[in-house]
């Protein structure tokens, strides 16, 4: 996956290679390619405009999706973004997660743009009493799955669907800790291993 990354916010900068770098084991665990995604970190204040602007709702948020790619009726097409983002690149239909998450669809190798609220990433952290990289790897994961046209708020079934498969990238991501940390160290390499989710 090429990770089109743009920063609006200082407090974003040290996260910057860090994200990249998830990002990029989370294309490796859904085999997506040579597919791309663009993700900007931003302050509360710019992630309220966007809400406002796109959803209605006048208040910041954690994350925004914007998928390229939808249905004529508007919708995303849920699970079709891995399909679309494979058959841009030619690569074979895998098993495991990304077997799960695979649909037919027309290719697609732009998959859309992923927005993070820094500031509000680190307020949950802080409530939640967990490091922010955790937080921001849910977050991304989140907009990732939204990407490939996973809706929590579609329906109970689909929130579920769509847990399930957070719960897989997020035991991959935990198992595979990042290639470069948030200083740019390197980390300790990491065996691959299958993940497949029933």
């Amino acid at each position: 996956m090429g990770v089109a990354l743009s920063c609006r916010t200082p407090r974003g900068t040290p996260w910057q290679a860090y994200l990249r770098a998830r990002a990029r084991q989370i294309e490796r665990a859904l085999e997506l390619g040579c597919a791309e995604i663009s993700l900007a970190l931003v302050d509360d204040a710019e992630m309220r405009a966007l809400n406002r602007v796109y959803r209605g709702v006048d208040q910041t948020t954690d994350v925004l999706a914007f998928p390229l790619r939808e249905r004529v009726d508007g919708s995303a097409a849920r699970g079709r973004g891995v399909a679309r983002a494979r058959a841009a690149c030619g690569a074979p239909r895998p098993d495991g997660l990304a077997a799960h998450l695979s649909g037919g669809g027309p290719a697609a190798r732009l998959l859309g743009d992923v927005v993070i609220s820094i500031d509000t990433a680190a307020a949950q952290a802080r409530v939640g009493h967990v490091a922010l990289a955790a937080r921001l790897d849910v977050l991304l994961i989140h907009g990732v799955l939204h990407l490939l046209g996973y809706d929590h708020e579609v329906s109970a079934a689909e929130a579920r669907r769509m847990a399930r498969h957070a719960r897989a990238l997020r035991a991959v991501l935990a198992v595979e800790p990042s290639v470069t940390g948030r200083s740019g160290a390197r980390a300790r390499p990491v065996a691959r291993r299958s993940w497949i989710v029933r």
